[in-house]
């Protein structure tokens, strides 16, 4: 894979999509930026973080196998790429925040942030983003965010990072189709943060409720147990869970 390495850009998302010229073949081109500037996260967030201590990086793939609606297959399957490197790397507590907030305990160190290149109606190619907290220590304000330094008291190689997440990402996308969606969402399923733990929601009307996560559907709605024998999907901009 072609590793590009720039000093200060808005979006690493926005830039590599620069080297998608139409075509669905192509060798993938992966974007690390010292410092992003304008980091976009779900729901519009905005994701920030210190230069040079953190990893901050996009990769433009070509078409995977799966088809739009099962889509949500790719992010499942990024997300567990990036808790199995962690993991290896010592990280304890891990989970995924549906869709896609990776988590130690109940602190966020990564957001993911994928975006699908569509030609007739169908995914030409992928921009997997990816922004995780490597060497940071001070977040001011935002509690509920932390680093691998934080957690483990390591200070961690960023590049050897990034070498590793690409090695795996590769390794499982190349195994990605709708053969393995099963498998692969069962097991993201299965590294749910709160999954069959009583939990409160917030809808996007305001109104709370108390629900269980019981897994994603192929679409990647989140399945929630609203009373006993009683469940309600819901997509990423209808309900937010409250921790």
């Amino acid at each position: 894979m072609n590793i590009i390495k720039v000093n200060a850009i808005p979006s690493t998302n926005d830039f590599v999509k620069e080297y998608y010229t139409g075509n669905s073949k192509f060798e993938p081109v992966c974007v690390r930026a010292l410092e992003q500037t304008a980091g976009r996260g779900q729901r519009g967030a905005i994701w920030n973080t210190k230069p040079g201590e953190n990893l901050t990086f996009s990769i433009l793939y070509p078409k995977i196998d799966v088809q739009l609606n099962r889509q949500f297959l790719l992010s499942a399957s990024v997300s567990l790429v990036v808790l199995e490197v962690l993991k290896n790397l010592g990280v304890p507590k891990l989970s995924v925040k549906w869709p896609n907030d990776i988590l130690s305990g109940n602190q966020k160190i990564c957001g993911i942030l994928i975006e699908n290149l569509l030609k007739r109606n169908e995914i030409s190619a992928s921009v997997i983003g990816i922004g995780l907290n490597v060497n940071q220590t001070d977040f001011g304000d935002l509690n509920q965010a932390a680093s691998l330094k934080i957690i483990t008291g390591e200070t961690f190689n960023i590049d050897e990072i990034l070498k590793k997440l690409i090695l795996e990402l590769e390794n499982r996308l190349s195994k990605l189709s709708i053969n393995t969606e099963r498998t692969f969402l069962e097991e993201y399923a299965s590294k749910m943060f709160k999954k069959d733990i009583v939990s409160t929601f917030q809808e996007k009307d305001g109104k709370y409720f108390n629900g269980i996560i019981r897994g994603v559907t192929t679409q990647g709605l989140l399945n929630v147990e609203v009373e006993e024998g009683v469940f309600r999907t819901f997509d990423l901009k209808e309900v937010k869970l409250m921790y």
